[in-house]
């Protein structure tokens, strides 16, 4: 169903509140009423779909989940593309035109996860009906509501349509080593919060995260926006009819806040997004690290045969894992979960985390705070560009900072399970330098298959498969070291691994356990932990800064120069002392008294 908003503002009017100005077809009978009715549990529509602060941008573009309405109890995604124009540009202005700038929303809800597709065919049909400079001539959003329906129905939907727009290589560039982290507290179930403004690079880099798990977007996300809006009594069995038929365009209209929206839901009939093939290794390098010890794990989930250790030997430095996409004859065709209810693949992926409460919200109005903390949403990813959700940083389990690629975790002990262990920060170092190279080079930046979108969700496919290898296998505390002592015993005890290991998914066994960057510790790993922790602590940062602030200083002529160099030289010695006093226990040194000019130094006893 496909849906189209618009909001005008006024400097006269106050007070105003956002209701949808049309549906095609509409959401829900509303004879004696001027515009169309919205569901109780899409109350939200008009602020989702015209986010805070849109008057400050000419226009963007958001993702949103809603609660489902139909029986099937399936996530309805949501697409806007919302621009603003000055009232005088109109060739027509209506009545309810009041301010000097009018915004409106194009929205489209649907019953796939198309978000870049979507959004790609909305910019331009966004574009053109601001160029009627007539609201009031919706037969174009008629026009687009059959065209989408028409090209999508009959079609294959492949993976490349999925994932259009996500680019996870972009967010590794920003992210670097932190990707991984991002990685783990989505697997531990944690509340993660996203922030950062406009709205468009809020969702995209939520998304592109997700899209790293692999399944996830195209059939993990069915059960995700399971809420009810607050202070919502009503049981009323009209509120939970399907939007039947398949397909419709809505206009919302405000005139206060800026805010619009509508949405319109596809039908049964639309294709759903067949199974991405799971990549496997051609090579294994794998390699056995001296463990900590981990709690007893379970008993293989087969036929209780004990699995063969991996050959083990030592790679030499740097050598590469490449992971190559399987045939899609390869994979097979997905299964309805037993016990998780969504679609899976043979390897019971994607793994059932947005599921019994826990939720998928790209983007989160403010009048959905009480989300945050409401004793039915056992966890959340979430996006947020109102300061107001980062103000409240008890509501979270973790702040993901995206302008600054921080991610800010309060809790010690959770901060010490998704810590990346030896082995984690030679695979994401792995994926940094990939990704990196031939950045210089404009013909061959981003063409190549190491490197590319789709290389590294396959590198972080690989990561997932040998991670619930490894949980299978008897004994396997040596396995699941490399991945983090208290990362593991508290991934044991989530949702979603309960579940997956609940069952039995027979093509584990072609996939080797262990982490696929386990080796013997090196001098380059204590090159990696040092870079890392330099990059990522805050004395670390302070050092960083100071020697930035010293070769600043170098480049200046004259006195200025010995001056500025020896209170940078002066900050800098200051700061990484302080960071190295973390490192190691302080040494109690009893200060020598300073020789004398004329005087031979004498060794200290």
């Amino acid at each position: 169903m496909f849906i189209q908003l618009a909001a005008g503002r006024s400097n006269r009017q106050t007070n105003v509140t956002n209701q949808v100005e049309f549906s095609y077809p509409p959401l829900m009978p509303a004879e004696g009423h001027d515009s169309p009715l919205l569901p109780e549990e899409w109350r939200y529509l008009p602020f989702l779909a015209l986010p805070d602060g849109a008057h400050n941008f000419q226009e963007d573009t958001v993702f949103f989940h809603l609660p489902p309405l139909s029986e099937d109890r399936k996530c309805v995604y949501g697409v806007s593309c919302y621009r603003q124009i000055e009232a005088k540009a109109l060739k027509v202005r209506q009545a309810d035109v009041t301010r000097e700038t009018v915004q409106k929303s194009v929205c489209v809800l649907s019953r796939v996860p198309l978000y870049g597709l979507l959004q790609a065919k909305l910019q331009l049909i966004t574009h053109a009906y601001f160029e009627e400079k007539d609201f009031s001539q919706i037969s174009i959003l008629k026009e687009l509501y059959d065209h989408m329906n028409g090209s999508l129905r009959g079609s294959a939907l492949e993976g490349s349509q999925v994932y259009l727009g996500l680019s996870p290589r972009d967010l590794i560039l920003h992210f670097g080593h932190k990707i991984l982290i991002l990685f783990k507290l989505i697997l531990l179930e944690k509340k993660v919060l996203f922030y950062v403004s406009p709205v468009n690079r809020l969702v995209g880099a939520l998304m592109t995260v997700l899209s790293l798990f692999p399944g996830m977007v195209e059939h993990g996300l069915v059960d995700s926006s399971h809420y009810r809006p607050k202070s919502s009594a009503s049981e009323d069995p009209t509120l939970v009819e399907s939007v039947s038929g398949a397909e419709a365009f809505v206009s919302v209209s405000a005139t206060d806040i800026p805010a619009a929206a509508g949405a319109a839901e596809g039908s049964d009939r639309l294709l759903k997004p067949p199974s991405r093939g799971s990549p496997e290794s051609s090579e294994s390098d794998w390699e056995t690290l001296d463990p900590g010890v981990l709690e007893e794990g379970p008993k293989e989930a087969g036929e209780g045969k004990e699995a063969e250790p991996a050959d083990a030997f030592d790679p030499e430095p740097g050598t590469p894992i490449t992971v190559q996409p399987q045939p899609a004859g390869g994979q097979g065709g997905v299964v309805q979960g037993l016990v998780s209810g969504l679609e899976e693949d043979q390897y019971g992926l994607p793994l059932p985390i947005f599921t019994k409460g826990y939720l998928c919200l790209p983007y989160m109005a403010l009048q959905q705070h009480h989300l945050l903390s409401d004793v039915a949403v056992r966890g959340f990813v979430a996006g947020a560009t109102n300061i107001l959700f980062r103000q409240q940083r008890h509501l979270s389990d973790a702040v993901v900072e995206v302008e600054e690629a921080g991610v800010h975790i309060q809790d010690p002990e959770l901060r010490k399970a998704v810590s990346l262990t030896t082995a984690d920060l030679r695979f994401a170092d792995y994926l940094v330098k990939h990704v990196t190279e031939n950045r210089d080079d404009v013909f061959l930046d981003g063409t190549g298959w190491e490197g590319g979108d789709e290389w590294i969700r396959a590198q972080f496919t690989l990561y997932l498969h040998s991670l619930l290898s490894s949980a299978l296998q008897q004994d396997n505390e040596r396995l699941l070291a490399d991945y983090g002592v208290p990362f593991v015993t508290a991934w044991k005890i989530t949702h979603n691994y309960r579940v997956w290991f609940g069952n039995k998914h027979p093509a584990m066994a072609a996939i080797t356990p262990g982490h696929p960057f386990q080796g013997q510790y090196s001098v380059a790993d204590v090159k990696l932990r040092l870079s890392h922790s330099v990059q990522n602590s805050e004395r670390g940062k302070k050092f960083g800064n100071a020697m930035m602030t010293t070769s600043r200083s170098m480049v200046q002529t004259g006195k200025a120069v010995g001056q500025s160099v020896g209170g940078a030289l002066t900050s800098a010695k200051s700061a990484m002392s302080s960071w190295f006093s973390t490192l190691a226990p302080p040494v109690a040194v009893t200060a020598a008294e300073p020789p004398e000019p004329a005087a031979e130094v004498q060794p200290m006893n």
